[in-house]
């Protein structure tokens, strides 16, 4: 690593066209001698790409430790993300054009799915720009906008469960005076609401962020901009980063999860009282709501966990963001589809439409 640095970097260092350069004769070095450049050579040589006034852009390392079998997760990751793109349309496709599903519970899962499909857009094309390119650059406003919406629409994503766990508590437990309380001004302000949450959430720490000194390195050990990740590249004391970050995170999930078990300790009480085919209704209107909270929230804290045991590898840590960011934009047509009539029927109403389309065009 010195030897690299007195030889290559430090020549340089006020020459960044020079030293582009050294970067990628050290690249084809390594491909010459069938030997892929380490996180740790990419890390020294790319690291002194400044200015005077700061980092210019972002190196993002991602899995570059795959390096020929990168191609095995591209195509893995293209083709999850081709299915969520198209399971979330397809439901927010029928949602709106099906009046059989104009009801509160829809109008929620309409915004769930679009949550979904712009949280996954925030990240995966990058991603899957990144596997084909030597080296995943980003410029610093867009690694801040990235961070941003990541986790805004990760906040906005949980929000969006706790009301529709307030719609399922109103279902179950208030059935008569259920229309007169979900009224369509209630639906606006509980998903405004929504909305509102995961932004001024991430605002103050979006904000602190960009307030803090960037000098270099420029390398984020991560397959995108997180939280985290820009955290490690300030150039000061970061203790109060850890602490704005940790309470952000903290109120992210305890907020929404606390809204979520209070709804169903008191749907729990309610069905309690109900007779055994009441019950066997109740809990298939709350099943595909609660298998997907629980693949969320269990899938957030295994990536929160693996962020602060100190013994998991960064591969490691990417491997399981990677599915979290995937894994539940994915089950989530999934599961409502297969737990829901009313979806299948209606996607099923939209197919038979489109093939009809289709033949009488022809």
């Amino acid at each position: 690593m010195c030897s690299i640095y007195e030889e290559v970097i430090a020549p340089y260092w006020t020459k960044p066209a020079l030293l582009a350069g050294s970067y990628i004769s050290l690249s084809a070095q390594s491909v010459d001698s069938d030997q892929p450049l380490s996180t740790s050579h990419r890390s020294s040589s790319v690291n002194g790409t400044r200015e005077p006034d700061g980092v210019t852009f972002i190196i993002i390392q991602g899995l570059s430790s795959l390096s020929e079998r990168q191609m095995i997760p591209f195509v893995i990751l293209l083709l999850g993300y081709i299915i969520i793109l198209g399971g979330n349309s397809m439901i927010i496709f029928v949602t709106l054009t099906d009046p059989k599903l104009h009801s509160p519970m829809y109008f929620f899962l309409c915004h769930l799915s679009l949550v979904d499909m712009l949280f996954t857009t925030s990240t995966i094309p990058k991603m899957l720009a990144g596997f084909l390119s030597d080296v995943s650059t980003i410029s610093v406003p867009g690694c801040f906008l990235q961070m941003f919406f990541f986790t805004q629409l990760t906040f906005t994503g949980h929000a969006i469960l706790a009301v529709m766990a307030y719609d399922r508590y109103v279902a179950i437990c208030h059935p008569l005076h259920y229309i007169s309380i979900m009224t369509w001004q209630v639906q606006l302000l509980l998903i405004a609401g929504a909305w509102g949450f995961g932004i001024f959430t991430m605002l103050p720490y979006f904000i602190y962020a960009l307030l803090r000194p960037y000098c270099g390195p420029n390398v984020v050990k991560h397959a995108w901009c997180d939280p985290s990740s820009i955290r490690q590249l300030v150039c000061a004391d970061t203790s109060l980063d850890n602490i704005v970050g940790l309470v952000t995170a903290t109120l992210s999930l305890l907020i929404p999860g606390v809204l979520i078990l209070t709804s169903y300790v008191l749907i729990g009480i309610s069905v309690l009282r109900m007779g055994v085919a009441q019950r066997l209704k109740a809990f298939r209107t709350c099943a595909a709501h609660l298998t997907v909270v629980s693949i969320s929230f269990t899938s957030a804290s295994f990536v929160y966990i693996s962020y602060r045991v100190g013994s998991f590898s960064p591969e490691v840590r990417i491997i399981v963001a990677v599915l979290y960011t995937a894994l539940t934009p994915f089950l989530n047509p999934v599961v409502y589809s297969l737990r829901n009539k009313e979806l299948q029927e209606s996607i099923r109403r939209t197919l038979v439409r489109f093939r009809f389309s289709v033949i009488s065009v022809t």
